[in-house]
């Protein structure tokens, strides 16, 4: 049975945010049990988990003498040895895996970049600026990834590990005027939302929210 790590208390505070949820969800969506091994921060930066994570964060995975970390890389190890996650064709297959990097690589960086400007920048006369600057490079992201989709339900036609991880970005400005201007790209995200593998995901982490706190 594979292991990861994940937050004992996470910054999300149980909303399904943090990077284990995703591995949580692609774990579920090929019916695969799991143990969950949770970590302070401190013991984050400790030896130990640096030999798996040299960067000291969450999640890793381990499965025999397999041990991997950062969450897109995890997701596509499950996927390549499971069934559910990636089409057999060949084609189809690689096409779903681009989309995993497009996730990662094109559409996540402008919205982490405004998550750091919103929070870290209150005080710098610059932060409406540079607000403004990195909401219209989403903007267009969003537009190119609203064209890309179409009138379809899913990226490629059927559920994907690449709509799992862009579908995971995406709930990162769910909140936000940002997604609500796009109502195709709204309802993808709560189509993946409503998935019976991302609710067992999503209750999985926010379990461990409620039993640090005793909240319901």
């Amino acid at each position: 049975m594979p292991t990861i790590t994940a937050f004992a208390s996470s910054p999300d505070r149980g909303r399904g945010m943090a990077r284990d949820m995703t591995v949580r969800w692609a774990l579920e969506e090929v019916g695969l049990s799991y143990d969950v091994r949770l970590l302070g921060f401190a013991e984050m930066k400790e030896p130990d988990h640096l030999a798996l994570q040299p960067f000291g964060q969450i999640p890793t995975f381990e499965e025999g003498d397999l041990r991997i970390f950062e969450s897109g890389a995890i997701v596509l190890e499950i996927a390549g040895k499971h069934a559910g996650l990636l089409p057999a064709d060949g084609a189809r297959r690689a096409r779903a895996i681009a989309w995993m990097f497009a996730a990662h690589a094109t559409v996540e960086p402008p919205i982490t970049e405004l998550e750091s400007a919103r929070f870290l920048e209150n005080e710098c006369h610059w932060q409406s600026e540079h607000v403004a600057m990195v909401e219209d490079r989403i903007a267009t992201r969003l537009e190119q990834l609203s064209g890309a989709l179409g009138a379809r339900d899913w990226l490629e036609g059927e559920f994907t590990s690449g709509d799992l991880l862009m579908v995971q970005v995406l709930r990162r400005i769910a909140e936000t005027p940002l997604l609500g201007r796009f109502p195709d790209l709204a309802s993808y995200v709560a189509r993946g939302e409503s998935r019976p593998a991302f609710r067992r995901a999503y209750e999985a982490q926010a379990e461990v929210f409620r039993q640090l706190t005793g909240q319901d």
